[in-house]
């Protein structure tokens, strides 16, 4: 339970059956991948939790009550550089008891390790290169301003788009990583409003899996959890569905 700069070997992680409870998904692919030195991490009580120090953001993985209990002792320890987290959902109303916690957005950690069936519209489906990235950051300004992940990220393998009859663009998404453990991510898929109904989104989410599958041997997603299209997508898609999360931000009271 102590903090420690040790790396912590994955079988502290996996201690105490951790692998068969809640975040075991997250837990393998964001921390008991290559790990980077000196990071700061606890465990213990059927939970673990690492520090992601350049963000001030706490994983916390396991039963709430302890992936909690975690997280309360991260911040109490490093008041001055844990400024968020993430755990298994109910681990904000838990914090909260003791912190004030503020925005927290319930989601979903998704992977899968089968490559999907081919999408009818995957050949239009075109990589893009540097060159594009003021068009691309344009497309995601305009139709999903939340995006998660920008042109010029270094955490982006590639940036793939779908375009119209007129060369525009009408989808569009990326590959990139987990800060934490460089595992491969599908990232900021995005579809112009216009053009829902289509598939579009269905091929380049095809694809683009497909692409991480055949590189890595999996791919991963963050999905919010109200989204309901993407719900049906992405269980269409082979994505396992095993992590039910939520993140929120610490604020001085």
């Amino acid at each position: 339970m102590q903090a420690t700069t040790l790396v912590p070997r994955t079988a502290d992680l996996f201690s105490q059956g951790l692998e068969r409870r809640t975040g075991a998904a997250l837990l393998r692919f964001g921390a008991a991948r290559p790990r980077p030195a000196g990071r700061i991490s606890w465990s213990g009580n059927g939970a673990a939790a690492w520090l992601d120090d350049s963000r001030g953001h706490v994983w916390s993985v396991g039963e709430p009550v302890a992936a909690a209990g975690l997280i309360l002792r991260a911040a109490q320890g490093f008041p001055d550089r844990v400024r968020e987290f993430t755990g298994p959902r109910g681990t904000d109303a838990l914090v909260g008891r003791h912190l004030t916690v503020t925005g927290p957005v319930e989601w979903i950690f998704r992977w899968t390790m089968e490559e999907p069936d081919v999408h009818p519209a995957e050949h239009r489906v075109v990589v893009l290169g540097d060159e594009h990235h003021d068009e691309l950051l344009a497309f995601l300004n305009r139709h999903s301003p939340a995006h998660s992940t920008g042109p010029g990220s270094a955490d982006v393998s590639l940036w793939a788009a779908i375009r119209g009859a007129a060369g525009e663009l009408v989808a569009c998404g990326a590959l990139s990583s987990l800060r934490d453990s460089g595992a491969p991510l599908m990232a900021s898929v995005a579809t112009d409003a216009r053009q829902r109904g289509q598939g579009l989104g269905a091929a380049l989410t095809s694809w683009l899996t497909r692409q991480a599958v055949h590189r890595h041997g999996y791919c991963t997603l963050w999905q919010l959890a109200d989204n309901t299209p993407a719900e049906r997508l992405y269980s269409r898609l082979g994505y396992r569905n095993e992590d039910p999360c939520v993140s929120a931000r610490l604020t001085s009271s």
